[in-house]
């Protein structure tokens, strides 16, 4: 596995290796929606990256390395040497916003003979991201898993934008790893804290939750929130929900993406099934840390290879607590898998990661997740 990263900032592309050696390489570019939505953008990154496969997705944050950017862009190339991949894309308003059915598209279009891993790059500013991983996993006997992350917008909330050679409304992009030389492995860790009355949820629509306790959802979180809530939804992102869905094994935490004050809802990141027991969370910057570290120790841990290449994607509320801190959860990733392991990733809407020892996939927010590739 050859990789090459760059940076751009003040209108250029900056290498930190020699890029002619790559022959066929997938080329992840994230950056900030401003910059993406560009034309001329667009094709400066054709130009400079003159190879098939450009995959694009805005970011609340970019990662590259031990540092995190805004407002500008990062690319990690990956020449796979003894592998290889396919990439599928389809756009939800082809599939009037179902999110299962493009799921279901997209997964039947990759060649599932020796299919390793599926890494997905979606929307993420109104695809209901638990209902395209059950799309991605309908099928009851797979042998892959499937990890990524939902697009940001830094905390505007506005739009985000995904594509492959484009970058689109709308979009969703997989990635599929092929070969018996592959090694990946995983893991999503958050960090953050349960507090107060834990709640029932009365009321909802798959992402949609409309009450608490029988209560109007949105005037009982604003209540909590006090002066925050005028702030609504970007203040959220400190207070997310913790779901305890009936039967499920594992709590997944939700961030609030919307809200409605015409009927009092609340739009969130993932499912929020009726008959849930939900709490709000809180978190401390050495919380968050310790769950990035942790994340790193249990995807590094039981792999016969050392990782080559980590992609990272960590939510944009994490990053908003960490505040000046937010590089050192980058640092505390290095730390467990080495100095010498390409880093590269986005600040997100939403990760995507199976829970430690599952196959399975679940979206999650709030959470540091990492994929680990060697060959």
């Amino acid at each position: 596995m050859k990789i090459v990263q760059a940076k751009f900032e003040a209108g250029n592309w900056k290498f930190k290796s020699e890029i002619s050696a790559l022959e066929n390489p997938i080329v992840l570019i994230f950056g900030d929606r401003h910059l993406l939505e560009k034309s001329d953008f667009i094709e400066n990154c054709k130009d400079q990256f003159p190879y098939k496969n450009l995959v694009f997705g805005t970011a609340a944050g970019e990662i590259l390395g031990d540092r995190i950017s805004e407002n500008e862009a990062v690319a990690t190339l990956i020449d796979l040497e003894r592998s290889h991949f396919d990439i599928k894309t389809a756009n939800i308003h082809q599939y009037n916003m179902d999110g299962m059915a493009l799921g279901k598209e997209l997964i039947s279009k990759l060649d599932h003979e020796n299919l390793k891993h599926v890494f997905v790059i979606s929307e993420g500013s109104f695809i209901n991201g638990s209902d395209l991983l059950r799309g991605l996993e309908h099928e009851e006997n797979k042998d892959f898993c499937v990890t990524g992350g939902m697009c940001g917008d830094g905390p505007r909330f506005e739009k985000t934008l995904a594509g492959l050679n484009a970058a689109e409304e709308g979009e969703v992009v997989v990635i599929g790893f092929y070969g018996d030389d592959l090694e990946i492995s995983f893991a999503s860790v958050g960090g953050w804290i349960p507090f107060g009355p834990e709640r029932l949820i009365t009321k909802s629509e798959n992402n949609v939750l409309f009450e608490l306790d029988g209560q109007p959802a949105l005037d009982l979180y604003s209540k909590y929130l006090g002066e925050k809530s005028a702030e609504l939804p970007q203040s959220s992102l400190f207070y997310p929900l913790y779901v305890r869905e009936k039967g499920k094994k594992h709590p997944v935490v939700r961030t609030i993406l919307n809200i409605n004050r015409e009927n009092n809802s609340m739009i969130l990141a993932g499912d929020v099934p009726q008959g849930s027991r939900v709490q709000l969370m809180m978190a401390s910057a050495d919380a968050l840390l310790n769950g990035a570290q942790d994340a790193a120790s249990l995807a590094n841990q039981n792999r016969k290879k050392k990782p080559e290449l980590a992609l990272l994607v960590s939510c944009i509320g994490r990053r908003l607590v960490l505040s000046q801190r937010a590089e050192e959860e980058i640092e505390e990733v290095i730390n467990v898998i080495g100095k010498d392991v390409a880093v590269g990733g986005f600040y997100s809407y939403g990760e995507i990661a199976p829970f430690y020892g599952e196959s399975n996939g679940t979206l999650h927010n709030q959470t540091m997740t990492l994929t680990l590739l060697s060959e």
